[in-house]
């Protein structure tokens, strides 16, 4: 079976967070997404929160003027976020869900509870021509309903795989939603505690094009540097769909 290439877009979220503890200037989240270009990313992603706790609406700014690769703005459904989204229009919107007291997304959007927010949002967005991108559960349904709102791409939800990559129903439940979007015609993404030691399987879903790693890859970057830590995961993911061939 032949794969298609799979992206990489890194998420430099975290080089953000660590810059504000302490109000600083450094170090700089737009350097580094200049610097994971340089090492082999295919995009660069960044996820504005509305409590701002790492990256800055300055910043979204300076990464939408600098990133030469795409850049794909994460966002809440909210009108401020899609205002600055329909001035700044990136490349690509990943409508993701957003709770204050959380250290980090803890599940996918409930497409089926705001069936009618979230079209409206995709919606708003693809009059402007702006590529639209769901994170959602490895559901059926949600697959389904993000369909039906006229996403063009859903990103699934590997938090569960990431907490528990042995047990064989996280994975195959990335398999299944992963067929089921791609025969809907939906690009198909996925990402969240994914690093190189459990990207292999994910990777190797021959419907999944994207890939979206962050954490990790700024973890790691503190031990051998941000260009090894990009080049040791695009490694990994295509070490993993090279397998697959065979």
């Amino acid at each position: 079976m032949s794969l298609r290439y799979q992206r990489l877009y890194v998420n430099i979220d975290h080089v953000a967070t660590v810059r504000q503890a302490r109000r600083s200037q450094e170090p700089d989240p737009v350097a580094a997404a200049t610097l994971c270009e340089q090492a082999g990313a295919d995009g660069i992603t960044a996820h504005l929160r509305e409590d701002r706790r790492h990256i800055q609406d300055d910043d979204i700014h300076r990464l939408a003027a600098a990133v030469t690769t795409l850049l794909n703005l994460e966002c809440a459904i909210t009108d401020d976020m899609l205002t600055l989204a329909e001035t700044l229009r990136p490349a690509q919107v990943t409508l993701v869900p957003e709770r204050r007291e959380e250290i980090t997304t803890e599940g996918g959007l409930d497409v089926i509870r705001h069936e009618a927010a979230v079209r409206d949002a995709v919606t708003r967005l693809k009059r402007l021509g702006i590529r639209t991108s769901l994170f959602i559960d490895p559901d059926a349904s949600a697959v389904t309903v993000s369909h039906a709102v006229g996403a063009e791409a859903i990103e699934l939800h590997t938090g569960a795989y990431a907490h528990a990559p042995r047990d064989p129903a996280t994975l195959r439940a990335l398999r299944e939603a992963a067929a089921l979007g791609a025969s809907l015609g939906l690009a198909v993404h996925a990402g969240h505690g994914l690093s190189v030691n459990n990207v292999g399987p994910v990777a190797a879903i021959p419907e999944i094009e994207e890939l979206n790693i962050g954490h990790a890859i700024v973890g790691r970057a503190i031990f051998v540097g941000l260009d090894a830590a990009v080049r040791e995961v695009r490694a990994a993911m295509d070490e993993a769909r090279e397998a697959d061939l065979f």
